[in-house]
């Protein structure tokens, strides 16, 4: 397809192509893909510090502390947006920092602080949910259906 919108683009926009292409930034796809690892890696790292933390100083146990360190982790990241720190950790590690629950949480902040001028009605609450709602959702959409097939193959299969 690029090559036929090549061919039927004038001479100029074909050695202005030419001319971008050769002098565009390489980017070091593998020292991406490594940092972006590595820091994913790291926090979720610092997820597992937390969720022992709950098993053993406050009596969760390993399948309900779950919940608690994602609630930890999306509030330490919107902390750490809030002062700005979050944002150059995302722009070292790339998709190492938006893959994990923290991106989720980067990204709410992010909106909420972008509209804060707008008033805490309509710029925080009214723009805080753009991303976050079709997200929640989803989720509360995808776990019924699943809920739902679980218990027609539990009921009919003998699961």
């Amino acid at each position: 397809m690029a090559d036929k919108k090549k061919k039927n683009s004038p001479p100029t926009a074909q050695r202005y192509q030419t001319f971008a292409k050769q002098r565009e930034v390489k980017r070091p796809l593998l020292k991406n893909c490594i940092k972006a690892f590595l820091i994913g890696g790291f926090i979720c790292f610092i997820g597992q510090i937390i969720s022992t933390i709950y098993v053993y100083f406050f009596n969760f146990t390993e399948q309900t502390a779950g919940s608690p360190t994602v609630a930890t982790l999306i509030f330490i990241t919107m902390f750490l947006t809030g002062f700005g720190v979050y944002d150059r950790i995302g722009q070292f590690a790339g998709a190492g920092s938006a893959v994990p629950v923290t991106g989720f949480g980067n990204s709410v902040i992010s909106a909420a602080i972008e509209h804060r001028s707008e008033g805490f009605i309509l710029g925080v609450g009214g723009n805080i949910f753009k991303l976050a709602g079709p997200v929640i959702v989803y989720g509360v959409f995808s776990a019924f259906i699943i809920a739902l097939i679980k218990t027609i193959l539990t009921q009919w299969g003998g699961l």
